[in-house]
């Protein structure tokens, strides 16, 4: 007798494997979003300097 298959596992495993790589993503915009807006503060500081 051959083994089934479990549909119910495989689904969850690549339903966490789907969140895990949102919440990855979502942490590398922040974190590009955040390089971003310091970049652009350096840039207003360093213009205010040169005044």
């Amino acid at each position: 007798m051959v083994a089934k298959p479990n549909f119910q596992f495989i689904k969850r495993q690549k339903e966490l494997e789907k969140k895990k790589k949102n919440e990855e993503k979502q942490q590398r915009k922040l974190a590009k979003n955040a390089s971003e807006s310091a970049d652009d503060s350096g840039q207003t500081q360093g213009e205010v300097e040169e005044q």
